[in-house]
């Protein structure tokens, strides 16, 4: 459960990342070289690497959480 709302929120967030730099091709288009503005390469490399990431930053401390015992977890509050 955890994970998937992580998850939810990171996938949007590169949703609209993704959304504002396609729309921002333009603006950069002056200052590229060698590489086109719409670059499917990087439109598709650079978001999965970020949405492994976030998977990475979410599952691991979940997976750390779900190891603790909630009775002691409740007590030491």
């Amino acid at each position: 459960m955890i994970v998937g709302q992580g998850m939810l929120l990171a996938l949007t967030g590169v949703v609209i990342g993704l959304a504002v730099a396609f729309l921002g091709t333009r603006v950069m288009e002056s200052l590229l070289f060698g590489v086109s503005t719409r670059d499917l390469t990087t439109f598709l490399g650079i978001p999965l690497v970020l949405a492994a990431i976030a998977f990475l930053s979410i599952y691991i401390p979940a997976r750390r959480a779900m190891k603790v015992d909630p009775m002691v977890a409740l007590r030491q509050e």
